[in-house]
C-alpha cells in the first residue's frame, strides 16, 4: 500500500466579502481535490491542540502523527535539524526572520521575500559582528534563518515570550518585543542588528530598486533539542518528505524520513509545483509513504493577497494533486489524503486554531456524499477527528 499526504499550507479560510462571502477554496478551480472528495470522504480535523499556538510546526507534527502536547519543543530546533545544526543540551535555537522595520513599525515580516543569495550575505555579516562563542547565526532560505544561543544557566533562562512577526505586520515593534526570562539579550541582538543591516550595501541597493530592505532581525519560535520516535518505528513503514521550508523538512529529518530537495522549490508563489509532484511519485519506488508540503497559499494569506491565494490553490490542485491522481488512476493499493494544515484567513493575515478540512480516498475508503473539497462541505460532514495526530492512523488503518 502507498500512502500520500498532500498539504496546501494555510489553504483554508473564512468567507470573504470581496468573494461574495465565499472562501478562496470555494472560488478556486479545484477539480482534482474535488475528485478526491467525491471518491472518498471529507471531514474536519483539529491539528492544533487546545492551548497551543496555531503554528505550522504544531500542525504538521500533528499531521505526521506526533502529539504536539508531548513531542513539541519549539520551532527553532526543528529548522536546525534540517540545517544540520546539532544542538547541545544547553543551547536554544531561535527562528530568525529578516524583516523590514520602518521606524517603530514592523512593515514586512519577510523583507520583501528577500532572495536567499542576498540573505546569506546579510546573515554572515551579522554572525561576524554579533556572533560569539555563545551566539551563532546560520543562514537559511529567503527570510528564514536561525540563531543558536548557549545559556550558561540552562535552557529555561531563555524562555522569553516571543511573538511571530507575521502576527504583527503593521504593528509597533516596541510593543511586541520579547518579554520574560532572557528578553534583554534577545532585544539587544534585535536592536543591534538594525544599525548593522541598515548600513549594508545590499539594503542600499534594495532601496534604490524600490524593494523592502532587510534592516532588522526578529527572533522567535525558540526551543531545545527534540527527541522524537522514528516514523518507521511508529508506523512500520518508511517514507519521505518534500517541502521548500526548513521547518517541515526538519520535522521529517527528526523522525527519520528521507528529505527530498526539489530544484526550484522556493516556498513562495513561484515554487516548482510540478517538480514536487514528480519527485513525490518517484520516491514511492523506494518508500510506501510520501508527505508533500506546499507553502504558497499560506504566504498569500499572510500577505493578504486574495488572488494570489486562489492562484496558489489552483496550482496546487492542478500540478500536485492532479499529477498524483493521474499517476495512480490505473493503479491499486494506495490512499491519498489532501488537507490544509491550518487556516490562514486573508482577513487576519495569520493562523487560527479552527478545525481544518481534509479529504481522503483510496483502497478501503468508502465514499460519503460530499461533492467538493471546501470548508462548508467539511463542516457538514459527520467525520471529525479531534486529535490531529490520529488522522494519519485513519489514513493507514482506515
Amino acid at each position: 500500500m502507498k500512502y500520500i499526504i498532500l498539504v496546501g499550507d494555510g489553504m483554508a479560510d473564512y468567507p470573504i466579502p470581496e468573494l461574495g462571502k465565499q472562501t478562496p477554496l470555494d472560488v478556486a478551480k479545484t477539480p482534482n481535490m474535488d475528485s478526491v472528495a467525491q471518491a472518498g470522504k471529507v471531514g474536519l480535523v483539529k491539528t492544533i491542540p487546545p492551548g497551543m499556538k496555531p503554528a505550522s510546526d504544531v500542525a504538521n507534527l500533528s499531521i505526521l502523527g506526533y502529539d504536539p502536547t508531548t513531542s513539541y519543543t519549539g520551532r527553532g530546533p526543528l529548522e536546525a535539524a534540517n540545517m544540520g545544526v546539532e544542538l547541545r543540551s544547553d543551547e536554544v535555537a531561535f527562528r530568525c526572520n529578516l524583516i523590514t522595520a520602518l521606524e517603530d513599525t514592523l512593515a514586512d515580516y519577510s523583507a520583501g521575500h528577500i532572495s536567499t543569495k542576498e540573505a546569506k550575505v546579510l546573515i554572515s555579516s551579522l554572525n561576524e559582528k554579533l556572533g560569539s562563542e555563545r551566539v551563532r547565526f546560520y543562514p537559511g532560505v529567503s527570510y528564514r534563518h536561525l540563531v543558536v544561543i548557549r545559556d550558561e544557566e540552562g535552557v529555561k533562562g531563555l524562555s522569553a515570550e516571543c511573538i511571530p512577526p507575521h502576527d504583527i505586520t503593521g504593528g509597533r515593534i516596541s510593543k511586541n518585543l520579547p518579554r520574560g526570562e532572557g528578553a534583554e539579550l534577545l532585544i539587544n541582538l534585535m536592536n543591534s542588528s538594525r544599525s548593522i543591516l541598515s548600513d549594508h550595501e545590499i539594503n542600499h541597493v534594495r532601496i534604490d530598486l524600490g524593494e523592502n530592505p532587510a534592516n532588522m532581525i526578529w527572533l522567535w519560535g525558540q526551543g531545545e533539542r527534540p527527541n522524537l520516535v522514528s516514523f518507521k518505528e511508529r508506523f512500520g513503514i518508511t517514507g519521505s518528505v518534500i517541502s521548500a521550508v526548513d521547518l517541515v523538512k526538519g520535522i521529517g529529518r527528526s523522525i527519520g524520513l528521507d528529505v527530498i530537495n526539489v530544484p526550484g522549490a522556493t516556498g513562495y508563489y513561484d515554487t516548482d509545483y510540478a517538480g514536487k509532484a514528480k519527485y513525490a511519485i518517484d520516491s514511492l519506488d523506494q518508500h510506501d509513504f510520501v508527505f508533500v508540503h506546499v507553502e504558497a497559499p499560506d504566504e498569500a494569506g499572510h500577505n493578504g493577497e486574495i488572488r494570489q491565494k486562489i492562484t496558489a490553490i489552483e496550482n496546487f490542485d492542478r500540478l500536485v494533486v492532479g499529477a498524483i491522481l493521474e499517476n495512480f488512476k490505473e493503479r491499486e493499493g494506495y490512499r491519498i489524503l489532501v488537507l490544509s494544515d491550518h487556516l490562514t484567513p486573508i482577513s487576519l493575515r495569520t493562523h487560527t486554531a479552527d478545525p481544518t478540512p481534509f479529504a481522503i480516498c483510496g483502497e478501503g475508503i468508502d465514499p460519503d456524499d460530499r461533492m467538493s473539497f471546501c470548508e462548508a462541505e467539511a463542516k457538514e460532514s459527520s467525520l471529525r477527528i479531534d486529535h490531529g495526530h490520529e488522522l494519519i492512523e485513519y489514513l493507514i488503518t482506515g
